[in-house]
């Protein structure tokens, strides 16, 4: 990444702003911009404008991810200070520009002219009052004719908004308004990593998940001025912030999905194991039983992910530290494991020895097979998982190692 910060530039940005070079900025105003000729320029002067009549101490960023159209001179011209980040992605854009801001605060935008920048002071006011996240509300502000995709407005917006609130217990009602405003040290708790356009959801959820302040303001969303497509791809963005929700989410990617298989799984093997059963005309025997054993055995593996992908979050970063994590791995140690494990793997190679016992005394001959597979399928099950819960000890202590 490379700066470009000439003092000529720097000049403009002062004299704009009518505050010298020592004077304590307050807020940075970073917009990624994408050869956006046509647009870059008027919302540079949209922000120092609303900079300037608010009276707040600021400067104006733009994060070139590599204009070729002139760009680059058009926001120079108009006061901005220019960061130049070569790697590609709307998230790298943004946190180059953010790593450039000297304010206390942040607030990132679109350089497409689509948001009214003259509501910048309603965000400046909610960081003033301690928030550390304010996000703009385009559904409360108001959304103009043509400004928003059908699509978008009345399925993926609401559908992954609704996703990352039911995941994170954020109250956030607009997950990819792309106008908000926080405080530079919250952002660098958030640690974000994303690169490309879920950059925006993981702020959300990084704010949800370490408990910052988070809150919302009205803004509106007009048609953007560009005469090119926007850089969002509908199918291609919209499953990358779902990929992402699920993801940050062990519990509803893997913890609840396999609790239910578990239960519906038992539920099964109690109701078919000590023989067969019929329900409304319908008869349900070992075939259906088999089902059950395989329910019970995926549903372990989802809960075992679950487990797995938390602790290597939680170790690399991506998810803060969960005091309840600690408490239950007091309990579940390599040694828990090993003892539990061993004991169905014991149960299952009796019950094995048991079949085969029962096969000799028929001289190896053909046996009755839905009693039979109530004897073996029992015990294939208690040899698979107590070997699953064998490794998957192993397993996750190695990944606890860091982490202790």
């Amino acid at each position: 990444m490379t700066f470009d910060t000439g003092i000529s530039t720097t000049s403009v940005l002062d004299r704009k702003l009518g505050a010298t070079a020592q004077a304590p900025i307050e807020l940075s105003v970073v917009m990624p911009c994408l050869n956006e000729h046509e647009t870059v320029g008027i919302c540079v002067r949209k922000a120092l404008a609303a900079l300037n009549q608010s009276g707040i101490s600021g400067e104006v960023i733009v994060a070139d991810n590599g204009s070729t159209d002139g760009s680059i001179a058009i926001a120079q011209a108009e006061g901005a200070i220019v960061v130049e980040v070569e790697q590609k992605g709307y998230g790298n854009a943004l946190k180059g520009g953010i790593q450039a801001a000297r304010g206390e605060y942040v607030l990132m935008a679109d350089s497409d002219d689509s948001y009214d920048l003259s509501h910048i002071p309603r965000f400046v006011e909610q960081l003033r009052k301690g928030s550390d996240l304010v996000m703009g509300n385009r559904f409360s502000g108001g959304i103009a004719d043509q400004a928003m995709p059908v699509l978008h407005r009345y399925l993926g917006n609401p559908i992954l908004t609704g996703i990352g609130r039911l995941f994170f217990r954020s109250t956030c009602k607009d997950f990819h308004c792309g106008m908000r405003a926080f405080r530079k040290s919250s952002f660098q708790r958030m640690d974000v990593r994303s690169t490309g356009m879920e950059f925006a959801s993981e702020m959300v959820v990084k704010g949800s998940l370490l408990r910052m302040k988070v809150t919302e303001v009205p803004t509106t969303l007009s048609p953007d001025g560009r005469s090119h497509p926007p850089h969002l791809r509908t199918w291609r963005d919209g499953w990358r912030h779902l990929r992402f929700l699920l993801m940050y989410s062990p519990r509803w990617a893997f913890l609840y999905p396999g609790t239910l298989l578990i239960l519906v799984g038992l539920a099964g093997c109690a109701l078919l194991l000590p023989g067969p059963r019929v329900f409304h005309g319908i008869g349900f025997d070992v075939h259906t039983l088999l089902y059950a054993f395989v329910s019970v055995l995926l549903g372990f593996q989802l809960i075992s992910f679950a487990a797995f992908t938390k602790v290597f979050a939680i170790t690399e970063g991506l998810l803060p530290p969960d005091p309840r994590l600690n408490h239950v791995f007091r309990w579940i140690t390599l040694e828990t494991g090993l003892l539990l494990g061993g004991s169905l793997m014991l149960v299952g190679l009796g019950g094995s020895i048991w079949a085969v016992s029962h096969w000799a005394r028929s001289s190896f001959g053909a046996l009755q097979p839905e009693r039979m597979l109530r004897i073996v399928m029992p015990s294939v099950f208690s040899l698979t998982l107590g070997a699953e819960i064998i490794f998957s000890s192993f397993f996750l202590s190695i990944l606890g190692l860091r982490r202790r």
